[in-house]
Order: structure tokens, then sequence, then C-alpha cells
């Protein structure tokens, strides 16, 4: 006797006289293999335009490990003491690695790379000028990382570079189309809460809204050809001049 459930299971086995159905082996897109019997071509990649990119290991953690840098971490963590004046430091060599840093979500490097930059670009005068072909690749990572904090942390500091010095501004609109496209897909990214209170905002990280005032910024000191090099590269854009 056979009972029902080996009886329905008999049902879902092939009759050994059927024909036996091949499994399809998937192969790339565009290959001499797609055109071959018994292979399926595989979807193309799914795109996640808005997902983080994990940050790698930095030029600027490793040095700091090794304490290669002239400054310490005080023991309230709240601020750094140089142990150098900041007016002889080399800006070439240090000011690009702490530019690194902004890829940084672990403490304390992040605060001691975003505090350092402050530091240095409060008190470097002449000697940043010289040093933005340097800062335009590690600003570039930074944005590109996609990550809200870094980005937001990213956007003061180039605030803060463009103020900190002449010419400053106007040096920086070459390098406009390596910085801003990735602005551009996060101009619009407001936070949709309805009737609640967007406290991001009162705490000046919206990144929507840091972005619309560090565009303005850069139009402002950026000259004359400002405007339309944003425009070129973010068409939503506005100008806070013009209008």
């Amino acid at each position: 006797m056979v009972n029902g459930k080996e009886f329905r299971l008999t049902l879902q086995k092939p009759l050994a006289n059927a024909p036996q159905i091949r499994k399809h082996r998937l192969v790339p897109a565009f290959t001499v293999q797609a055109m071959q019997r018994g292979t399926s071509v595989l979807p193309p990649p799914k795109c996640y335009p808005f997902r983080e990119q994990p940050s790698r290991c930095t030029n600027f953690k490793m040095n700091y490990s090794r304490g290669e840098f002239p400054l310490t971490l005080e023991p309230n963590k709240t601020s750094v003491t140089w142990k150098v004046d900041l007016s002889k430091l080399d800006y070439h060599h240090y000011l690009p690695l702490f530019f690194e840093g902004l890829c940084e979500t672990e403490e304390p490097y992040k605060f001691i790379s975003q505090q350092g930059i402050h530091d240095m670009l409060t008190h470097g005068g002449k000697k940043i000028y010289p040093c933005i072909p340097q800062l335009i690749i590690p600003l570039k990572n930074a944005l590109n990382t996609k990550n809200r904090q870094v980005m937001c942390a990213t956007l003061k500091v180039l605030q803060h570079l463009v103020k900190s010095g002449d010419m400053i501004g106007e040096a920086l609109v070459p390098y406009y189309r390596q910085i801003l496209p990735v602005l551009n897909m996060f101009k619009e990214k407001n936070v949709n809460c309805g009737d609640g209170i967007d406290y991001s905002q009162m705490r000046g990280e919206n990144l929507a809204d840091i972005i619309n005032e560090t565009l303005e910024i850069l139009e402002q000191y950026g000259g004359e050809d400002a405007f339309i090099n944003i425009k070129y590269i973010i068409p939503t854009y506005e100008s806070c001049i013009i209008n």
C-alpha cells in the first residue's frame, strides 16, 4: 500500500522515458557564448547611484598611526594641539594628507583630520593657493563616498577653502567638472518629514541645503566664469548674483 504522501511525491518525479530538461548555462552578454545552445544571457548588473561607497585605508590614517603628524589630541577629545607653528608648516606635504582624511568615518581620525584642516586653512594665508591642484583628488574621493556625514564635512571644508585666501575661488573653477557632478545627484534630496521636525536642518546637517550654500559661495568667489561652469554641470542651479 502506498499512502497519499508517497503518491504525491511520485507525481513530482519525471517519467522514465520523458526527455530530460537541460538547465541553461548563464553566460555574459555580447559574447560568442551567448549564441550557443543551452545558454542564457546574464542580466545587466544593477546600478545603485545613491549607495554609499566604502572608504579605503587612507594615507592620513597610516601617517597618524605612526605619529608622523606634529599635533596631539587633547584628553577631552574636543581640540588638537599643534607642536609647531602653523606658519612654518610644510603645506605642500601636510595639507593634502589631511584632506585625504576627509574620507574617514572612524574616530579619532575623522575629528583630527577635519580640525587640522580648519586650523591650517585659518592660518595658511598665501601657502594654500599653490596646494590647490593637490587637493582636488582628495576632495573628489571624499564626495564620491556618498556618505552624507562625510559629504557635509567635505562641503564645509570646501567653503572654508574658498574663503581662506585671494584667488582661491577662481583657481577652483577649472576643477568643477571633477568635484561637482556628485553634488548634482544630491542637490534636490531634501528630507521629506511631512509635519514633523527635521532636526538635521536645525543642526546645519541637511545635505541639500549645504550643497546649495556651497554652490552660492563658489559662484560668489569664483569670478565671472563660475556661474557658467556650475550651470553646465548642475542645470538646476540658479544664480544668487544675477537674480
